[in-house]
């Protein structure tokens, strides 16, 4: 299903359209998921959030946010960007 609904957005008439495939997203700042079982999840693993960040599939809702930011002012070479793409991104934009 998430590869049709991308496929039909990039026949769709836009300039350009970026799929963002991050992985696991970790919320911050006290997001809260309206998906019961996302929020149990989130819940148990918040201790072992600093450990998850360090792998390359996570990556925190705001690290998203600037990813997807850039993205939007400076294009991407691909429509589909993923989890690994995202997190060489981040890293580019923090030095």
């Amino acid at each position: 299903m998430k590869g049709k609904t991308e496929n039909d957005l990039l026949k769709l008439p836009f300039k350009d359209a970026y799929m963002f495939r991050p992985g696991v997203i970790l919320p911050l700042y006290g997001v809260q998921s309206k998906t019961k079982v996302y929020q149990i999840f989130y819940d148990v693993m918040k201790p072992l959030y600093p450990l998850l960040k360090k792998l390359n599939s996570v990556i925190t809702s705001e690290q998203l946010g600037r990813a997807m930011i850039q993205v939007t002012i400076n294009g991407y070479p691909r429509p589909r960007i993923e989890s690994n793409e995202l997190k060489s991104m981040i890293r580019r934009l923090n030095q």
